[in-house]
């Protein structure tokens, strides 16, 4: 790994439905990576590139949605998105999903990085409620848990990791102030 005053800079920006060909294939890739790593993205090994890059068009339709991506020098280092809730009386809320730092480029901070430019970003569009979910014992739940999110409990044998071995879900929250 380079010492960290010979890393690329970090650059986040939001994309949408007229994402470019190089950013929906670092999206891909990075989905890839995480599948790879047998993160709890969702997705299992077998999943193809097409179904993988229909999936993300999909994500970035919603007209509330926001999707993060964050660029260093290799491309697309890292994801982020909060999807609307699809209810009628939740406008006010919305659910991140797919926190993924590429494998390449972990321990430089994106993933904290990523977290607050989205609470930003969802402050901006007048959600006032976020929740999310991670594998419980992961990672992720120390960031969250230190950027203020609160914990609401557990799920046992909530999904399936990549590998196929059973794991236990975490749900969170957070309360957003203008």
């Amino acid at each position: 790994m380079l010492p960290s005053a010979m890393m690329p800079p970090i650059t986040i920006e939001r994309v949408g439905k007229d994402v470019g060909r190089e950013d929906l294939d670092g999206l891909v890739d990075l989905l890839f990576d995480a599948i790879d790593d047998n993160a709890g993205v969702s997705f299992m090994p077998g999943l193809t590139r097409a179904d993988a890059e229909a999936w993300w068009v999909s994500v970035l339709v919603p007209r509330r949605a926001i999707v993060l991506v964050a660029r260093d020098g290799a491309g697309v280092a890292g994801t982020a998105q909060i999807q609307p809730s699809w209810a009628p009386n939740q406008p006010h809320r919305g659910d991140v999903a797919k926190l993924i730092v590429h494998r390449r480029a972990r321990r430089r901070g994106i993933g904290r990085a990523l977290m607050e430019a989205l609470e930003q970003e969802a402050c901006a569009a007048g959600y006032t409620l976020l929740l999310l979910d991670t594998r419980k014992d992961d990672h992720p739940e120390r960031l969250y848990a230190s950027m203020g999110w609160i914990r609401v409990g557990e799920v046992p044998n909530f999904a399936l990791n990549p590998d196929g071995s059973i794991c236990s879900t975490v749900f969170y929250y957070k309360e957003l102030t203008a």
